[in-house]
């Protein structure tokens, strides 16, 4: 793994919400490795580089809102000539409930964030981190309900699940860090809450 990409919205006033998950887990694994995110403009975004056993990981907090989050991971992939199979994107996931996690290769964009991404890279094979954050489907009677959601902050309990769930993912983090990833969907995908078995 190259680079660590974690999706959310620039600023105060999303800081807290839902949508910002991605946010939450590069920033404490930047805490941890001991360094912080700082803006650099021409990658659109605040980087951080941490050191791993098997070389140095970039991390990438776009300063773009989320549905152009592909222009900062595009800008820092092409400098360093970082192929898309060396990418993490950790991004926010509706259709997991809170404190929920996969770790997945591929596939379409469940979300206008990831979709970016998609469209900057030109390919869907780079890897996604998914958080749970649930759905408001019993409440939610528009899209715009939808969008209210996740731009608020979860409640206690559902704050306390997707630590819970970020913790879990820390602990895999040098597995991910290595390439070991059948190693690490085990260990996330087999912890309580994280959703569905992963498929053989």
């Amino acid at each position: 793994m190259k680079l660590v990409a974690g999706l959310g919205n620039p600023g105060k006033k999303y800081e807290a919400t839902r949508h910002n998950a991605g946010f939450w887990w590069v920033d404490a694994l930047a805490r941890a490795a001991g360094a912080s995110c700082r803006l650099e403009t021409r990658f659109h975004g605040e980087v951080a580089r941490i050191g791993t056993p098997t070389g140095d990981v970039w991390l990438l907090k776009p300063a773009t809102y989320m549905n152009e989050s592909g222009r900062a991971v595009g800008a820092l992939a092409d400098f360093y000539k970082i192929a898309p199979e060396d990418i993490l994107v950790v991004h926010d996931e509706l259709d997991l409930p809170p404190g929920g996690i996969r770790l997945k290769f591929g596939g379409s964009g469940s979300g206008n964030g990831v979709r970016n991404v998609i469209q900057r890279l030109g390919t869907q094979d780079f890897w996604r981190l998914r958080i749970g954050i649930g759905h408001p489907r019993e409440l939610a009677k528009s899209e715009q309900e939808v969008v209210d959601y996740v731009l608020h902050a979860p409640r206690a309990e559902e704050q306390r699940a997707i630590d819970e769930a970020l913790d879990r993912a820390h602990e895999a983090w040098p597995l991910i860090a290595k390439g070991d990833m059948q190693a690490a969907m085990l260990l996330l995908h087999t912890k309580p809450g994280s959703g569905p078995a992963p498929k053989p």
